[in-house]
């Protein structure tokens, strides 16, 4: 995967609002592009996002948004920060979109979720066949290279691999993204060496279901 930065993956139809534009129109545009945050530029100014909550809160979305006085949030990223630090700010505060702005603080447009999660997948190698494998240990019973050794000993390849720390607990989980369905081999000789196989799979249904159930754990991981 080429090294990727914000501006590569600015989005090229989520539109920006104007203060006289009405907090009718906000929300409609948001259900459209399901979204729940839109930004406010003035030319190229980015003044803040407001979100379908703040227009709520207005009580009167047939108003234009300049009449009434909110605190926008105005969090951003510059467009040559890494995806990684996108998806950071993006876990953190909660936004279904990122705005970008250039070296001179000019807006250029915004990142949205969907399109991080795609961006996710497409570098773990979830996107493509394969099987699912989850290990539970302790931080000093990690060893990466026995882990990848003893999956490449049954003439299988390690996609992917992440590592989480579910709370409430004293182990990491390494979940490891294979190219095969036919795991049976490779978990019988984990727990060979000892490992603790918390789960595996490899039907595409299952699947969908674990990557969104085990996202926030990734989206955690990832906001350094």
């Amino acid at each position: 995967m080429v090294f990727m930065v914000a501006k590569d993956l600015i989005s090229e139809v989520i539109p920006t609002l104007k203060t006289s534009d009405l907090g009718q129109t906000a929300l409609n545009w948001m259900e459209v592009f399901r979204i729940s945050h839109l930004p406010i530029v003035n030319n190229q100014d980015f003044l803040g996002l407001i979100s379908d909550t703040d227009i709520y809160d207005m009580n009167q979305p047939e108003e234009p948004i300049g009449n009434h006085p909110i605190t926008l949030c105005k969090p951003f990223v510059k467009e040559d920060q890494h995806i990684f630090e996108v998806i950071g700010l993006a876990s953190k505060l909660k936004l279904s979109v990122v705005p970008v702005l250039d070296n001179e603080d000019h807006y250029k447009g915004v990142i949205t979720t969907n399109d991080l999660i795609h961006y996710i997948a497409s570098i773990s190698s979830l996107d493509q066949p394969g099987g699912i494998i989850v290990l539970e240990l302790t931080e000093r019973d990690y060893s990466l290279t026995q882990i990848a050794q003893i999956v490449e000993s049954n003439n299988i390849k390690v996609l992917s691999m992440y590592i989480t720390s579910p709370p409430e607990s004293i182990k990491i989980e390494v979940t490891l993204k294979v190219n095969s369905t036919d795991l049976v081999s490779v978990i019988r000789t984990f727990e060979r060496y000892n490992y603790e196989v918390k789960t595996w799979i490899t039907t595409n249904d299952l699947m969908d279901r674990f990557y969104s159930e085990r996202f926030d754990l990734l989206m955690k991981y990832l906001n350094i």
